[in-house]
């Protein structure tokens, strides 16, 4: 499955077995896994297991995270998009079957709006082009930057609930509502 997808600022294209020591740069640094439960990757293998779950998404699921690339350095930054939560290991507490927008950027590339670009072009695509109901975010309660950014890019707060001993808030956008802020 190949996706591309362009904002001002970023490609978002399909993750791609080249992308392998961009997503262990990504993953293992322990920043990044601060709100995801403190379990960064150690090896390169473990990188490449988790480009392969993506790839799997794809043939199974018809959608799965973008690679997200800098247009301006051509550089992969981290990663974007929407996935499909469904069945017990995918679950989020007692949520099931559920596209959910994410994203993930390599330290160096925080605070520069990307992570909002890229999600906001997520939900586009979600929308618009995979004619879905709702897309909706979670996020830690201690993750200031990632709640920021879900209601910046329209997302409305609906609930919080515990999880693997941390508070996690739920937000969602539906349809109707995402609408309304195109016309």
């Amino acid at each position: 499955m190949t996706f591309n997808i362009e904002t001002e600022r970023l490609l978002l294209r399909d993750i791609r077995l080249e992308d392998l020591d961009g997503m262990f740069a990504l993953d293992s640094n322990p920043n990044v896994h601060k709100y995801l439960g403190n379990k960064p990757i150690k090896t390169i293998a473990e990188a490449e297991k988790n480009i392969h779950k993506i790839l799997q998404q794809y043939k199974t699921l018809g959608i799965g995270r973008f690679a997200v690339i800098e247009k301006a350095s051509n550089q992969f930054i981290g990663w974007s998009g929407l996935k499909f939560n469904t069945g017990e290991k995918e679950s989020l507490g007692d949520k099931r079957d559920f596209y959910d927008v994410g994203y993930r950027l390599i330290e160096h590339f925080w605070n520069k709006g990307y992570a909002r670009e890229s999600a906001i072009a997520s939900l586009n695509f979600g929308f618009q082009e995979l004619k879905l109901d709702v897309i909706v975010g979670a996020a830690e309660t201690g993750n200031i930057a990632s709640n920021k950014i879900l209601k910046k890019i329209g997302l409305h707060y609906k609930e919080q609930f515990p999880f693997e001993n941390e508070m996690i808030n739920w937000y969602e956008l539906k349809k109707e509502e995402y609408a309304k802020t195109m016309s």
